[in-house]
Parts: structure tokens; C-alpha cells; sequence
């Protein structure tokens, strides 16, 4: 596995993933209502600015074959988004990603995020802590449950 900095020209291929696991995996926690416009939804404005500014961990194969990614917002100190392919969960992609993610935090606040309820035991396992249930105004225009998360020093 190697890692690369995400660009303003993988942001295509990206969100194909990011819709795929949203397909996949997230459909044992959101119903089929929930899941088609979530997935059907554009890449947010705000991913040109973050690739740009060298907030995207991406991790390929030998082969540059894509097998996750992750997005890290500095001036929230918010991990934005963190994919794995959803055939190939389980093999600490998603941890790498996410150790590589941390680096770029402010040590000096909280690292925060917005988890879907699927993914609420993984951050878990990598030191976040519930704060509360909320419902994130996805720009869908569906209110997507969601765990607000917090990870101290």
C-alpha cells in the first residue's frame, strides 16, 4: 500500500468511491430514501479547496489502483471524509488513512467530526468519543443521522 497527496484532478474518481461505499456500506444503517440522494449528491465545493490546499490522503495499490482516502479540514480541525473501498475493509486502510489525517491536526485542539451511524466503531476504535446525535443537513436536502465526534490529545 502506498499513500499520495489527493489533487483538485482526483476528485472525480474519488467521489465514484465515496458514492460506491455510500451505496455498500452505509445501507445497513440508512434506508433506501436516505441512501439515493446521499449518493446521488455532487462533490461538495468545499473538496477544490481542500485537495488544494493538501488536505487529502490517498492510498493505491502497487498497481495505483484506489483503495481509500481520506479529506482533513485544518481550518476546522475536521476530518471531512474517510473511504475505504467496501472490498477491502478490515485490512487497516482505513487506520492508515487515518494516522495520516491526524498528522496534519492542530495539536493544540480537538480533532471533530461528523460520523455516519455505520462508521460510529471504527472512529471509535481510533480514539474519537461520541458528543451526541444530530442531523446532519446533507446538501441533498436529506437530514442524514449522524454522530458528532471529538478526539482529544
Amino acid at each position: 500500500m502506498q499513500f499520495r497527496a489527493g489533487t483538485i484532478d482526483d476528485v472525480a474518481t474519488l467521489w465514484a468511491l465515496r458514492t460506491r461505499c455510500v451505496r455498500e456500506t452505509c445501507s445497513s444503517h440508512y434506508p433506501a430514501e436516505v441512501i439515493a440522494p446521499w449518493s446521488a449528491s455532487p462533490p461538495p465545493s468545499q473538496y477544490a479547496r481542500l485537495l488544494g490546499q493538501g488536505g487529502c490522503v490517498v492510498a493505491e495499490d502497487e498497481q495505483g489502483v484506489l483503495l481509500g482516502f481520506g479529506v482533513f479540514d485544518a481550518d476546522a480541525n475536521e476530518v471531512d471524509a474517510l473511504f475505504v473501498d467496501p472490498d477491502r475493509g478490515g485490512q487497516g486502510i482505513g487506520q492508515a488513512l487515518m494516522q495520516r489525517l491526524l498528522a496534519m491536526a492542530d495539536r493544540g485542539r480537538e480533532v471533530v467530526l461528523s460520523a455516519s451511524l455505520n462508521a460510529v466503531p471504527f472512529y471509535r476504535r481510533q480514539g474519537f468519543i461520541s458528543v451526541g446525535e444530530a442531523a446532519y443537513p446533507h446538501p441533498s436536502g436529506v437530514a442524514l443521522a449522524s454522530v458528532s465526534m471529538r478526539r482529544p490529545w
